[in-house]
């Protein structure tokens, strides 16, 4: 009787699930910054907070921006959960501020475009849209803050990174194919 119970699925409420789907990708991208790399050459850590933007779009839908949003309302209240232990309005309005922005349109961008279109293709589009959309977003406030030109800022606000969020992309396109 007792492994007929534990192999049963376990029923939750959709809004119950919803809210801890977003609670927890809002946990998740807040330790994502913790994994931080400083780069010499750049203001812009390499951090493993965009693997879980791009999971969160896919496996959430739009609601994910309500988490990437909750992610910046907790740093901007005073949590330290951003890259560094950072915390407050500096942080958002300063050189990586652009890209924590970025968090919620790519989030929103990606989430209506997976929840509407279920083949791979889409997948992958809603993947490269996400890390576009954040790149868009950071190089333009890196480069309005430090004075760079266009290409300089995308020089040191999205080249260096563009090899390791394909392959931040590739492993959330992996995990969500094998969930399928």
């Amino acid at each position: 009787m007792m492994e007929k119970a534990l192999t049963r699925p376990l029923l939750v409420d959709a809004r119950i699930e919803s809210a801890l789907g977003i609670a927890l990708f809002t946990l998740l991208t807040a330790l994502g910054a913790f994994v931080r790399i400083p780069l010499p050459f750049t203001p812009v850590p390499v951090t493993l907070q965009v693997f879980f933007v791009l999971l969160s779009a896919l496996m959430l839908g739009r609601k994910a921006a309500i988490s990437q949003s909750l992610y910046l309302a907790l740093g901007a209240a005073g949590l330290p959960v951003f890259t560094g232990a950072g915390a407050g309005l500096a942080h958002l309005l300063g050189p990586t501020g652009g890209y924590l922005f970025g968090f919620v349109a790519a989030s929103y961008a990606m989430g209506c475009i997976a929840r509407r279109y279920r083949n791979p293709a889409d997948t992958v589009l809603a993947l490269v849209l996400g890390v576009a959309v954040i790149y868009l977003c950071g190089t333009l406030q890196l480069g309005l803050l430090l004075h760079l030109s266009p290409w300089r800022a995308m020089q040191l606000g999205a080249l260096p990174f563009l090899a390791g969020d394909l392959l931040k992309a590739a492993a959330v396109l992996a995990l969500v194919r094998a969930k399928r």
